[in-house]
């Protein structure tokens, strides 16, 4: 009876053994999935951590390459820009160097034109002057004697002075006027000269046969020939 007892407390010893052996191996087995799901988690999070940390990184190299190929595009504009910039201001400048020398032609014809107008107009303000000037050494004119021929003389100097200053005064007409003009103003001289030399010969024939006869006519061209000097300048002279 003694060793029935000891046996089945062999017995249950071993089975209790074996059952806490099982516990044990089931509890290890256990344990040891729960590291290695623990291992494979932390490897697939830090798998995922570098996947997440290179797409970070990828995006901030990208980030960084477009923000340098902005910059770099930037800087090209600006560096393209001046440049450009400068070709609008050379053209600007050309533009504006142009309209100078445009204006500058147009101030120089229009000094041209005023210089010609001025030009004629101190032509006629010179012959007035030179007019004025001949009168007076006309009228100055004093014969030698009382005697006929010394008065004679002297109107012919008067003529000689008036007539002089006449042919000058026609010479500057004759550039000064056009074609049609001047072809008028013959005509009208033309007319004139038979005017003065009747006129003359008209107040001689009171003389006539007398000393003083010629002495008339030559006055009365040397008269005549005054009053058409101031006609052409004041009438024709630009």
């Amino acid at each position: 009876m003694g060793n029935n007892r000891k046996i089945l407390l062999i017995m249950l010893t071993v089975v209790l053994a074996a059952i806490l052996a099982a516990c044990g191996n089931s509890s290890a087995k256990s344990n040891a999935k729960s590291d290695n799901e623990s291992a494979n988690n932390s490897s697939t999070q830090d798998a995922n951590d570098d996947s997440l940390n290179k797409v970070i990184t990828n995006e901030d190299k990208n980030i960084t390459e477009n923000a340098s190929e902005g910059a770099n595009h930037t800087e090209l504009e600006n560096q393209e820009n001046p440049a450009n910039h400068t070709v609008t201001n050379s053209n600007d400048e050309d533009d504006t160097a142009d309209s100078t020398a445009t204006n500058s032609n147009n101030e120089e014809s229009s000094k041209s034109s005023n210089s010609d107008i001025e030009i004629t107009e101190s032509k006629k303000e010179a012959f007035q002057k030179k007019l004025n000037d001949t009168k007076m050494k006309a009228d100055g004119m004093e014969a030698t004697d009382t005697s006929t021929f010394a008065l004679k003389k002297l109107e012919n100097d008067r003529w000689d002075v008036w007539d002089d200053l006449l042919n000058e005064v026609y010479g500057v007409l004759e550039n000064q006027l056009s074609a049609e003009d001047m072809d008028h103003l013959r005509d009208e001289q033309r007319n004139w000269i038979e005017y003065r030399d009747n006129s003359a010969l008209e107040a001689s024939l009171k003389y006539k046969g007398g000393t003083q006869e010629h002495l008339e006519y030559v006055s009365v061209l040397a008269n005549l020939t005054e009053e058409r000097c101031y006609e052409l300048v004041e009438g024709y002279m630009k």
